[in-house]
């Protein structure tokens, strides 16, 4: 279950009630719509972002509700929680009785084909590609960017958290269980590494062939300073099975 009402710091930060409201109702429906119609295997996707601002890094499994979350993206945050949670709650109630099995990823960053371009609304990624691109064929002679660059994060290419997925929905439950908790049952999924907004901005601003500037804003928001998963196996059992089946293998 992918299906969420996503987008960069703008969105988040400009359409509140929409990112709350909407995710919240999709995931409620969707989730109870799953059991009342048996549906005993389930993947729910989460974000960084439900991990506190300040979450020490890297940031694990456990810091979830240890403290205050980003207010920037809080709306969107709480309803990827109350995810994890119906996720959790459901296997708690109708786990044994209906062999309900519903799991929850926590992918850090995304890009890839097919991601939002929007010129407002879209992750830091393809919002960049869009403004050098356009920059290049314009002749502008620099592109502004929100913040201030310092702040560090971790980008996975979607196909790496497809993978991913894919080897978390084939765990053999008792794995699963093994290295997950009934009240913490996420599991992160990470690149292992991450780099300022200012590095990536050079890479793209490289990898695009735009030769202007580029410009910070310190006035617009960073949002977290940081935002680095901790995707490390849990135990023995799990990283022999990662390593037979490897993920996050593409660099940005």
């Amino acid at each position: 279950m992918a299906a969420a009402k996503v987008g960069g710091i703008h969105a988040n930060n400009t359409y509140p009630a929409e990112f709350i409201y909407q995710n919240l109702m999709v995931q409620a429906n969707v989730i109870d719509a799953a059991f009342q119609n048996g549906v005993q295997k389930l993947l729910f996707l989460g974000s960084s972002c439900i991990y506190p601002k300040l979450a020490a890094q890297p940031m694990t499994e456990a810091a979830l509700l240890t403290g205050p979350l980003e207010p920037t993206n809080e709306p969107y945050a709480i309803a990827k929680i109350a995810g994890i949670k119906l996720c959790e709650s459901y296997n708690r109630q109708y786990g044994a009785s209906h062999g309900v099995d519903y799991r929850s990823v926590m992918p850090t960053n995304l890009y890839g084909p097919g991601d939002n371009y929007h010129p407002q609304n879209s992750h830091v990624i393809p919002a960049l590609i869009r403004r050098f691109h356009e920059a290049k064929i314009n002749q502008a002679a620099k592109v502004t960017i929100w913040g201030s660059g310092t702040p560090k994060r971790e980008f996975l290419y979607v196909d790496d958290m497809a993978a991913a997925s894919v080897f978390v929905m084939n765990l053999p439950k008792a794995v699963y269980d093994q290295h997950t908790m009934p009240m913490q049952s996420q599991i992160n999924v990470g690149f292992g590494s991450d780099i300022t907004i200012a590095q990536l901005a050079h890479e793209v601003r490289q990898a695009v062939g735009y030769a202007g500037e580029i410009d910070f804003d310190p006035t617009q928001p960073d949002g977290a300073p940081r935002k680095w998963m901790d995707s490390r196996p849990p135990g023995e059992g799990l990283a022999e099975g990662l390593q037979a089946y490897p993920v996050a293998t593409t660099p940005v």
